[in-house]
């Protein structure tokens, strides 16, 4: 089941003013095509999530956004500027998320922020990081060495690190992946609070559906490399007449045809 050209983006998105506006993206490795022909457009200030099993295209599919690989077709514009071209115009405007991606483990948190922070030329650098510390309750660990962090303290540290620019958009890879309730749900209110004093548009990968269903006001469903479906969370279950994303999640996996 491939969802319709036409029910892939919406029409009321142009590309221009889209934070991310994705046209007939392919990636092609050797014989594998692990995007094929992709399209989508998100709004300015709004959550999206990309959901899809292993292999599904979305690591590449956010990987090509960010201009890190390049796309065998298609076009990639984030914040109006063509990716990896111009990518110099908006660099400084994004950031990314992911608990799978250490930073170095000998430097303490103060000094990983600085090195960040330098890199994004951040003003007041040290101020910007007593704000983190602040919003992120980083102050207890913030001179301890990265490397001798819980799985929670890696996390609140890394979300520090994607938030030290105040990006207009930020790109999530599975952000509470191994954490326990309590504190996956304090960095989702956080996410919550920065997209909506910030105005700024985060895409979310990830495998919590509960998530998804709380945070996204759209989500995108992808699989073998192309869009299964895209629509709101509550449009979605009512499509597939199920009550919650994990049943969508696994029909989709499974090839369960969804209603009519």
């Amino acid at each position: 089941m491939t969802l319709e050209p036409a029910l892939r983006a919406d029409p009321a998105i142009s590309p221009s003013s889209a934070a991310i506006a994705v046209e007939h993206l392919v990636k092609v490795y050797k014989t594998t095509r692990a995007v094929d022909d992709v399209s989508f457009a998100i709004a300015r200030g709004s959550i999206t999530g990309l959901l899809g099993g292993n292999g599904a295209g979305k690591t590449t599919t956010i990987a090509m956004i960010m201009g890190l690989v390049l796309p065998t077709s298609g076009r990639v514009a984030v914040l109006g500027h063509a990716m990896p071209a111009q990518s110099a115009e908006v660099l400084g405007r994004m950031n990314f998320e992911s608990p799978y991606v250490d930073m170095p483990m000998r430097l303490t948190v103060r000094q990983n922020l600085t090195v960040f922070g330098k890199l994004y030329a951040v003003p007041d650098l040290r101020g910007r990081i007593q704000q983190l510390a602040d919003d992120l309750d980083l102050h207890d660990f913030i001179d301890r060495a990265s490397g001798k962090l819980s799985a929670g303290q890696k996390t609140r540290v890394a979300l520090a690190k994607a938030l030290i620019n105040e990006p207009e958009l930020l790109l999530l890879d599975e952000p509470t992946a191994s954490l326990d309730p309590d504190t996956a749900d304090w960095i989702r209110q956080h996410l919550e609070t920065y997209r909506r004093t910030h105005n700024a548009t985060i895409l979310l990968a990830s495998h919590n559906m509960l998530e998804v269903e709380r945070l996204c006001d759209r989500v995108i469903i992808m699989k073998t490399g192309r869009i299964e479906d895209d629509d709101s969370p509550a449009n979605i279950l009512v499509r597939y007449n199920r009550t919650t994303l994990e049943e969508v999640f696994l029909d989709v996996a499974r090839g369960r045809e969804r209603e009519s």
